[in-house]
C-alpha cells in the first residue's frame, strides 16, 4: 500500500488496483487512522446488487486512500474506470468554534466547491472526536454544535452525510460502535457510487457498441473500452464477470472475421490483415502485455497481436479461477481458429512463420500449465494436454520438411535461408524467459539449428505424444501420431521402424473404415515391404492393392505386374510356395451343382460350376484352379436313401457365398441397427412422471473395440491342404469380373463330400480360400429300392373310400415294362383300383421313383373292440390294417399297416317319463369332413317278442357336420315283465356329404350297447305347502314339506337282494331318503334323511312330513329327493370297504334300532347335513352301506316345480332367487 501521500499514477494495471478514495482535511488525523482503517474496511462482506437482473454478490471492499488533489478528478471525455476516484473524505478533529469558523469552514467550502465543479457528488465529512483534546481546551462548545455546524453548513438535508468517530484509537466498547457505524456508512457510500459510476459506464459501453455499424467505428477503441470494464471487475476480484468481458471481445471479433470471409467486411478490420512480421507466440508469464496492448490501443496490431493478448489476458483470469485445464483446452480452440482467420483475411504469412508460432504457444501454453500445477494433477490430467502435445509435434515436423531436415541430404542453401528468416522473425528472447533452460524459443531455434538435433526434438515429442494417447485409452490417436513418425522413419530410409508404426495405422484405419488413409497407408507398407525383402507380406499387400478401385487404373496395374514379374521369375527354391488369401485376388460368388439335389449314385457324374469374380484390372493366367474335398462315411449310411437325401438339399442346387473379407474398410451399415428404447421414470408418491428419455439396448454391441481383430496385412498363415479327393480345372484365364468354372467328376465310392477349400496357381503363388462357408457337400449313394405307402390326406377315416399313394424308390432297380406290385389285404379292408389308373415314373428332378394312386376302403369292426382304444376329450378310435405287398425286385413280402380313425363317436342314454322309457342314441362327429346319415335303425339282437322298440326320429338323411352332433330317439314298449337288461343295437348309414356318387355301397355305422334296470320302481313326489292360515310362503317362515313315495310294481327279480326281507304277509325292502338343496335356497329343519321300511307291492305309498324354511324370495325350487337302498352291514358285501360302502358324513352313525316313524322325526335343529340317528356305542362296528338306485328305477315327479315364496314385511333387504 503507497502511503496516503504520494499521488498514484494515472494509469495501473495489475490485480492490486483497488477502488480509489480520496482525503482532505487533516492529513495528519488521517494517517494516524489509516492503518486501522485499511484492516477494518475488507473484513465484512457486503451485498452488491447489480442492474438488468443479474443476480447480487457478495465483495469485500478495498480502497486506495490517496491524498485530495484537483488533478485526480475526471475530466470530460475520460472514461478510465482504474483512476476514476468514487469517493471523496474530509477528515478533521476540530472541536473549537474559533478554530472552525477561522479555518475548517473555508477550507471546507473549497472543498466542496471543487467537487462541485468537476459534478461530484459523492462525499462524506468525518469528525473525529478526541477526549484527549477535550480536557486541554475549557471553553470549548460541547461536540455536538461543531457537528451540528457542519450538517447546518454543508450537508444541508443530507445530515448522514457528516460522520462521526470516537477516539478511533482507543480500546472501548464505545470507539467500536463509532467505527462500526463509521465503516458501515463508508462500505455503503463506497458501493452505491460503484455501482452508479459503473452502470454509467456499461450503458456508454453499451451505446458505443451499438453504433458498431457506423462508419468509422473501431473496434480497437472498443476493445480499450470494454477491457476497462474487465479491469473493473478484476480489481473487485470477480474474475468470472472480467473473464466474460474478454470473452465477449473474442465472440465479436470472430463473427467479424468470418463475415469477411463471406464478403461483408467492415473497414477496420483492414488494419488487421497487414502481413505478418512476428511470430513470437503467446506470452503468458506476465499479468498484462503492455507491449500488444499499446500496439492495439494505436490501432497497429496484427491479427497475431490481438489474439495473443486476448488470450492471455483470458489465461491469467482462468487461472485465477483455477481451471488451468481450460486454458489447454481454449488454447487448442485458439490456435486451430487462428489459423482459418489467417486464411479468411488473406493476411500474408511467410512460409513456416505460422508454424512457429503455434509450436511456440503450444509448448508456452503447456509450461505455463506446469508452473502452477503439480506433477500428480497434471498426469492425471493428460487428456486436456495431450491435444498441445500432438499439434506442436506435427508443427514441428511441417518445419523439419521445410527447411530440409528431414532429407536424406540434408538442407541446403535455400533451406538455410529459410530457417534464418524464420529465426528472425522470433525476435529476442524474452527477459521472463531468457533465463530458463528449456524455453520454447531455445527449443524452436536449438531444433532448427541441425538435423540430428531436430531429429532429437521430433522422436521426443512424438513419444511423448504417443505415450501420453495410450496411457489415457486414446489408442488411435496414438495410431495416427505413430503414422507421422513411420513417414519420417521412411524419409530417414529406415524402413524396420517405420513398418510397425505403419501396420498399427492400418489396422486403427481398417477398423473404423477410411478407405482412402487405408489406400494411401498401404502404398507406404508395399514400399516399406520391398525395401525389407518381405517377398510373401509385399505380394499380398501388391494384391490388395491391386485390388483397391481408390487407386488409378495404371497404379493398380503396376501391382498387379508386380505380382505376374515375381511368379514368372525362376525362384531359386523350384518347390517354395507363396500362399495368399483369395479374397484379395478374386472373389467366391455362387456355386451350382448339376444334378441340383447334389446326389449322385455310384457311377454317375456330377458338375460343379463356380463364379469366380477376379479382382484385378487385368487378364491373369491361371496354372490350375482347385476344390479340395474331404470325404466321409457317416455310420448307417446304407439308411441314407436318395429321397431323404434331397429333402437336405437347396432346391435350385444353387449356392450363393456372402461378401468375403474385403480389402475395403467394413461399411457402417454392417453394424447392428440401434436399438432404442422409451424410458419413463416415476416418482413413487404421486405417481407423476419426473424423468424421460431413450436408452439404447445394444450399445454393448455398438461400443465394442475393434482393436483385437487382427490386421489383414499380416501374414497370412492358410494351410494349404493336401487330399486325395481334389477338384481340378486347368490353364484358367481370369478376366476382371465374373468368371465360370465347371468342374466334373465321376462318383466311385458312397459318402458324404465337403468341399473344403479353393486355391487358384499363378506360378509358385497359391491363392487360398481355407474355408467354404456355407458349407457345400454332395453325396454319392448306394441303395436298395423301397417301398413306402402313406395317404393323401393328414390321416384315414374308417367306412369311406380315400386314395393312398404308392411311393417306389428304385436305387439299383430299374423298373422294366410289365413290373407290378401285387397286394394282398384284409378282409375288413377293401381295394378299388380304377381300370384306367397306371403308374407314374417321375424324372430324376425328384428321384429315381415310382408312384401310383389306389382307392382303400377301411371297415370298422364292432364297437366293442374299439371303446378301450378311444381316448378322453375329441381324440378318435383307431384301428390298424395290414397290407402285404410282393415286389418284383425282392423274394420277401413287405407288411404295411395303415391306421385307420373311426370318425365317429356314440353315446347312448336311457330317459323316463313316469312308467314310459325313452332310449336316446347321440353321433358325434369328430373328424374335420361332413357326412350324411340315414336309415337309423336300433334292433333288440335277442328278438324279444315282449318288448318293442318305437322309432321318434325324422325319416330324411340328416346332415352331420365336424364337430357336431345328432341325436336319435326311440320310445321303448313292452307288454310282459320287461328283462332286467336290454341289447341294442344301433346302426345308421353314413357317406361323406362332399363325395359324387360311390360305386360300391358302404356298410352302415353300428354301435351296441346295454340297458339294465330300465324298470320305474318308485315315484317320489314332493310338496312344500305355506303355514296355515297364510297363502304363500314366505322367507324366514318354517313350511310344510311333504314327500311321497310310491312302489309302481310288485316283486319284480331286481328286487331279490340283500335289503329284501320276507314277512307273513308281504314282502318289503329298506330304502333310505335324503333331501338336499344343493342352491342353498332352503334350510331343512330337523332330520333331513332317514330310513323307511317300503312294502314290494304296487301302489304302496310312503309319506315323510319335514320343515323347511325358505331363505330367498322369488320362484325357488324344490330340494331334491334322493333314493338309495339300504343294505345290513352283514351282508356279504360288509367286507369291502369301498368308498361306495360308507356313509362319509361328519358327524353321522347308523344304529340298527333307527326310527322308521314315516314323518322322519322332527329336531329343532335346522341344517342341511343328513343325521340319522345319534348314539355311539356301535362305533368301530362295519357300518350299513348304501347302494343308489339306478336312475331308470326311480322318477321325481317333482322336477322343474317351483314354490312361489313372498319376502318378509319387515325386511330392509330384498333378496330375490331367480332361476
Amino acid at each position: 500500500m503507497d502511503a496516503p501521500e504520494a499521488p498514484l499514477p494515472p494509469v495501473i494495471y495489475t490485480m492490486e488496483n483497488k477502488p480509489i478514495v480520496t482525503c482532505a482535511g487533516d492529513q495528519n488525523l488521517f494517517t494516524s487512522i489509516y492503518p486501522t482503517l485499511s484492516q477494518q474496511l475488507p473484513r465484512e462482506p457486503m451485498e452488491w446488487r447489480r442492474s438488468y437482473g443479474r443476480a447480487p454478490k457478495m465483495i469485500h471492499l478495498e480502497s486506495n486512500f490517496v491524498q485530495f488533489k484537483e488533478e485526480l478528478l475526471p475530466k470530460d471525455g475520460n472514461k478510465a474506470l482504474l483512476t476514476f476516484p468514487f469517493l471523496h473524505i474530509y477528515w478533521t478533529e476540530c472541536c473549537d468554534t474559533e478554530v472552525y469558523k477561522a479555518t475548517v469552514k473555508d477550507d471546507l467550502t473549497k472543498w466542496q466547491n471543487v467537487l462541485k465543479a468537476h459534478s461530484s457528488v459523492d462525499w462524506l465529512i468525518v469528525v473525529v472526536e478526541n477526549d484527549a483534546k477535550k480536557k486541554n481546551k475549557t471553553n470549548i462548545l460541547p461536540r455536538t454544535s461543531i457537528v451540528d455546524k457542519i450538517r447546518n453548513d454543508f450537508c444541508n438535508k443530507q445530515s448522514d452525510r457528516c460522520v462521526v468517530l470516537s477516539d478511533p484509537l482507543k480500546d472501548s466498547s464505545r470507539t467500536q460502535e463509532s467505527w462500526n457505524a463509521f465503516l458501515t456508512k463508508l462500505r455503503t457510500s463506497l458501493l452505491m457510487s460503484f455501482t452508479k459510476n459503473l452502470g454509467k459506464f456499461e450503458d456508454d459501453m453499451r451505446t458505443l457498441r451499438e453504433k458498431r455499424t457506423e462508419p468509422g467505428w473501431s473496434f480497437c477503441d472498443y476493445f480499450m473500452v470494454q477491457e476497462e470494464l474487465a479491469f473493473v471487475f478484476e480489481m473487485l476480484q470477480q474474475f468470472e464477470d472480467a473473464l466474460v468481458q474478454y470473452d465477449e471481445l473474442d465472440a465479436l471479433f470472430s463473427q467479424y472475421v468470418v463475415n469477411f470471409g463471406a464478403g461483408d467486411g467492415a473497414n477496420w478490420l483492414t488494419f488487421f490483415c497487414q502481413p505478418v512480421k512476428s511470430w513470437n507466440g503467446l506470452i503468458l508469464r506476465k499479468p498484462i502485455d503492455m507491449e500488444k496492448r499499446e500496439l492495439i490501443q494505436r490501432q497497429e496490431a496484427t491479427l497475431l497481436d490481438l489474439r495473443s493478448y486476448l488470450f492471455s489476458r483470458q489465461c491469467t483470469l482462468l487461472l485465477f479461477l483455477q481451471r488451468p485445464w481450460e486454458v489447454a483446452q481454449r488454447a487448442l480452440e485458439l490456435l486451430h481458429g487462428c489459423v482459418q482467420e489467417l486464411k479468411l483475411l488473406e493476411v500474408s504469412v511467410p512460409p513456416g512463420a505460422l508454424d512457429c508460432w503455434v509450436f511456440l504457444s503450444c509448448l508456452e501454453v503447456l509450461q505455463r500449465i506446469e508452473g502452477c500445477c503439480d506433477r500428480a494433477q497434471i498426469d492425471s490430467n493428460i487428456a486436456h494436454t495431450v491435444g498441445l502435445w500432438s499439434y506442436a509435434t506435427e508443427k514441428l515436423k511441417s518445419l523439419g520438411y521445410l527447411c530440409g531436415l528431414v532429407s536424406e541430404k540434408g538442407p541446403n542453401s535455400e533451406d538455410l535461408n529459410r530457417i534464418v528468416d524464420l529465426l528472425a522473425g522470433l525476435g529476442a528472447e524474452r527477459p521472463e524467459t531468457a533465463n530458463t533452460a528449456q524455453s520454447p524459443y531455445k527449443k524452436l531455434k536449438e531444433a532448427l539449428s541441425s538435423v540430428e538435433a531436430f531429429e532429437k526434438h521430433y522422436l521426443d515429442l512424438s513419444h511423448a505424444a504417443i505415450e501420453m494417447h495410450t496411457s489415457i485409452g486414446r489408442l488411435r490417436s496414438a495410431k495416427f501420431v505413430g503414422k507421422d513418425l513411420a513417414e519420417f522413419y521412411m524419409r530417414k530410409k529406415s524402413p524396420q521402424k517405420a513398418e510397425v508404426y505403419l501396420q498399427g495405422a492400418l489396422k486403427n484405419y481398417l477398423a473404423e473404415g477410411w478407405a482412402l488413409p487405408i489406400t494411401h497407408t498401404r502404398k507406404q507398407l508395399a514400399e516399406c515391404q520391398k525395401h525389407l525383402g518381405q517377398t510373401e507380406n509385399y505380394l499380398q499387400t501388391s494384391s490388395l492393392l491391386a485390388s483397391d478401385h481408390h487407386l488409378t487404373e495404371d497404379e493398380r496395374k503396376h501391382f498387379c505386374r508386380e505380382i505376374l514379374s515375381f511368379a514368372s521369375r525362376q525362384t531359386d527354391s523350384p518347390g517354395q510356395k507363396i500362399v495368399l488369401p483369395l479374397h484379395c485376388f478374386a472373389q467366391l460368388r455362387d456355386l451350382h451343382f448339376t444334378p441340383s439335389n447334389a446326389v449322385v449314385h455310384v457311377g454317375g457324374v456330377l458338375s460343379v460350376e463356380i463364379t469366380l469374380c477376379s479382382q484385378m484390372p487385368m487378364p491373369v493366367h491361371v496354372e490350375q484352379v482347385a476344390i479340395n474335398v474331404h470325404f466321409s462315411i457317416e455310420k448307417n449310411n446304407y439308411r441314407k436313401t436318395a429321397e431323404w437325401l434331397t429333402k437336405h438339399k437347396t432346391s435350385n442346387g444353387t449356392i450363393n457365398f456372402p461378401t468375403e473379407t474385403s480389402p475395403l474398410p467394413v461399411p457402417q451399415n454392417n453394424l447392428p441397427a440401434l436399438e432404442l428404447y422409451e424410458m419413463f421414470e416415476r416418482s413413487p408418491s404421486d405417481n407423476s412422471l419426473s424423468t424421460t428419455g431413450i436408452i439404447c439396448k445394444n450399445v454393448h454391441m455398438l461400443l465394442r473395440r475393434q482393436e483385437s481383430s487382427t490386421s489383414l496385412e499380416t501374414s497370412s498363415g492358410v494351410a494349404l491342404e493336401d487330399g486325395a479327393h481334389v477338384l481340378k480345372c486347368s490353364g484358367v484365364t481370369l478376366e476382371p469380373g465374373a468368371n465360370r468354372i465347371t468342374f466334373r467328376t465321376q462318383a466311385r465310392e458312397p459318402g458324404t463330400y465337403t468341399l473344403r477349400q479353393l486355391c487358384a496357381s499363378v506360378g509358385p503363388v497359391r491363392f487360398v480360400l481355407p474355408h467354404l462357408y456355407p458349407p457345400v457337400q454332395y453325396d454319392v449313394y448306394s441303395q436298395e429300392p423301397q417301398l413306402r405307402v402313406e395317404p393323401l390326406a393328414d390321416s384315414l377315416l374308417a367306412g369311406i373310400p380315400q386314395k393312398v399313394k404308392f411311393t417306389v424308390t428304385t436305387g439299383h432297380y430299374t423298373v422294366k415294362n410289365g413290373d407290378s406290385l401285387q397286394l394282398s389285404n384284409a378282409e375288413a379292408m377293401l381295394i378299388l383300383c380304377h381300370a384306367e389308373n397306371r403308374a407314374v415314373i417321375y424324372s430324376n428332378t425328384r428321384a429315381p421313383v415310382t408312384g401310383g394312386e389306389s382307392s382303400v376302403l377301411g371297415m370298422t369292426e364292432s364297437h366293442g373292440k374299439h371303446k378301450d382304444t378311444q381316448k378322453a376329450g375329441q381324440c378318435m378310435a383307431t384301428t390298424d390294417h395290414k397290407v402285404s405287398i410282393d415286389c418284383p425286385w425282392s423274394i420277401y413280402s413287405t407288411v404295411i399297416a395303415l391306421t385307420f380313425s373311426v370318425p365317429f363317436r356314440t353315446t347312448h342314454s336311457l330317459l323316463s317319463a313316469g312308467t314310459r322309457k325313452y332310449i336316446q342314441v347321440c353321433v358325434q362327429n369328430l373328424s374335420e369332413l361332413d357326412f350324411e346319415l340315414s336309415d337309423g335303425h336300433l334292433v333288440d339282437p335277442d328278438s324279444n317278442a315282449d318288448l318293442r322298440l318305437v322309432p321318434l326320429n325324422a325319416k330324411s338323411p340328416q346332415h352331420i357336420h365336424s364337430k357336431q352332433s345328432v341325436f336319435f330317439v326311440w320310445e321303448l314298449k313292452w307288454t310282459r315283465e320287461p328283462p332286467p337288461s336290454l341289447r341294442c343295437r344301433f346302426s345308421v348309414g353314413s357317406s361323406p356329404a362332399s363325395g359324387g356318387r360311390l360305386s360300391i355301397p358302404l356298410k352302415p355305422y353300428t354301435y351296441e350297447f346295454q340297458v339294465e334296470n330300465f324298470f320305474t320302481l318308485y315315484n317320489v313326489r314332493a310338496e312344500i305347502l305355506p303355514p296355515s292360515g297364510t297363502e304363500h310362503c314366505r322367507t324366514g317362515s318354517l313350511c310344510s314339506l311333504e314327500v311321497s313315495i310310491t312302489r309302481l310294481s310288485d316283486l319284480l327279480e331286481v328286487d331279490k337282494d340283500e335289503a329284501l326281507t320276507e314277512s307273513d304277509e308281504y314282502f318289503s325292502t329298506k330304502l333310505m331318503y335324503e333331501v338336499v338343496d344343493n342352491s342353498s335356497n332352503w334350510a331343512v329343519c330337523g332330520k333331513s334323511s332317514g330310513v323307511i321300511s317300503m312294502p314290494v307291492a304296487a301302489r304302496a305309498t310312503h309319506r315323510v312330513h319335514m320343515e323347511v324354511m325358505p331363505l330367498f324370495a322369488g320362484y325357488l325350487p324344490l330340494p331334491d329327493v334322493r333314493l338309495f337302498k339300504y343294505l345290513p352291514h352283514h351282508s356279504a358285501h360288509s367286507s369291502q370297504l369301498d368308498a361306495d360302502s360308507w356313509i362319509e358324513s361328519d358327524g353321522l352313525s347308523v344304529d340298527k334300532h333307527v326310527d322308521e316313524q314315516p314323518d322322519g322325526g322332527g329336531g329343532g335343529r335346522c341344517r342341511g347335513s343328513a343325521h340319522l340317528a345319534s348314539g355311539g356305542e356301535h362305533r368301530g362296528l362295519p357300518m350299513p352301506r348304501l347302494q343308489a338306485l339306478p336312475p331308470g328305477q326311480v322318477f321325481n315327479a317333482s322336477v322343474g316345480t317351483q314354490v312361489l315364496v313372498i319376502p318378509s314385511k319387515d325386511d330392509h333387504v330384498l333378496e330375490v332367487s331367480v332361476t
